[in-house]
């Protein structure tokens, strides 16, 4: 990469030459960073936008996925036309025509312990866009031990947070605000719970900011402190994280020395169904239903879900209000129950076994597995 700018870089940055706290050499500065971002999902399309849009001189992006029609209301990235595609195809030909002057490295493998350190080599800036706590248990222990920065962010429905953890530079690390994983079926996915499709965007590129602070060396940086923001309300608020001397990874007795660890290689995220519930494939679920059924198949996800798509004969009560319902449950016959992808099903399932229910079982994949085999 060349060490200047030329002329045509010169025109494209010339609002950020304006700047003082920029000018030539902070845009240099820029050009020769590279920047890592895993996903290229709700967060990681606004802020792969803005860096590249910035001249962030190389983007890394992680990402296995394929486009499907339900990512559009959020991931801009990615079009109609790139549905069924892969994701890191549709991300290179969009970040192309915003600049085609950076590099832009592809690795279209999930984000893993075996893989994490080989890809995150030689980049600056660790950007998490990931979805799932054991890819942010991951993503933060990586950072940690390549020694660079993690700008970290997530959303839930209408409220997101973001954070730059760096215990190379005197703050905490992910793990000093989440110490362990969170129990099976605690926290629902926006999978489960949904986001509001412009969330993103304002969390993205605050990431996008915060990156780009790093890089120039300008301003405060957000260490041991949680950005939130509430949408419903138009408020943000600060929430002050300490460095936890008692943290496994970054405390004063570590005794986590490697990436690969029981968090990140969990393969029970949070959303997932626990391994050891009862549980049936929709496949499963069709043959029961096919014949003549005598037990109840219960829909736990709201109406309004419900209303779009419903299996026949399922009985519809939303999570919440299960208790409420509890004693008209037959305890004498098989109980069958779903959601959208597992998450809410299996916490209903939970608290039926905890109350006297025996004959209980989760439907994995939910009403997503059941339409993917049913279009």
């Amino acid at each position: 990469m060349p060490d200047g700018l030329s002329a045509a870089e010169l025109l494209r940055y010339s609002r950020h030459l304006l700047i003082p706290a920029v000018g030539e050499a902070g845009q240099l500065r820029l050009k020769h960073a590279a920047v890592l971002l895993i996903g290229t999902g709700a967060l990681g399309s606004p802020a792969a936008l803005y860096l590249a849009a910035a001249g962030v001189g190389k983007l890394g992006l992680v990402d296995p996925d394929l486009v499907d029609a339900s990512n559009l209301q959020r991931q801009i990235l990615h079009g109609e036309s790139w549905i069924g595609k892969p994701k890191l195809e549709s991300a290179v030909a969009r970040l192309r025509e915003v600049n085609p002057h950076i590099v832009i490295e592809t690795h279209p493998v999930r984000f893993a312990p075996e893989n994490a350190m080989q890809i995150a080599a030689g980049y600056d800036v660790l950007l998490d866009g990931s979805d799932n706590f054991p890819t942010r248990f991951l993503t933060n222990d990586t950072a940690f031990f390549q020694h660079v920065p993690l700008v970290y962010g997530a959303i839930h429905r209408f409220e997101g947070q973001t954070a730059v953890f760096a215990p190379h530079l005197g703050g905490p690390c992910y793990r000093c605000l989440l110490p362990e994983m969170p129990p099976a079926g605690s926290v629902p996915s926006c999978h489960e719970a949904g986001v509001l499709g412009v969330l993103p965007g304002i969390i993205g590129s605050l990431q996008a900011m915060e990156t780009i602070k790093l890089i120039l060396g300008i301003g405060q940086i957000p260490l041991g402190k949680l950005t939130c923001y509430n949408a419903l309300n138009s408020e943000f608020r600060t929430l002050k994280i300490h460095r936890d001397p008692q943290c496994r990874l970054c405390g004063n007795r570590p005794d986590i020395h490697q990436v690969s660890n029981a968090e990140t290689t969990s393969t029970n995220p949070c959303n997932l169904t626990p391994a050891t519930m009862d549980s049936i494939t929709t496949t499963e679920l069709r043959s029961i239903l096919n014949q003549p059924f005598d037990g109840l198949l219960i829909d736990v996800r709201e109406p309004a879900e419900h209303a779009v798509a419903h299996i026949e004969g399922s009985r519809l009560i939303p999570l919440q209000t299960l208790p409420e319902h509890i004693g008209s449950l037959p305890k004498d016959k098989e109980i069958l129950v779903h959601c959208k992808a597992g998450g809410r099903s299996a916490k209903a399932v939970q608290f039926l076994l905890d109350h006297g229910f025996t004959h209980v079982k989760n439907v994995a994949g939910g009403m997503d597995a059941w339409l993917a085999e049913n279009p």
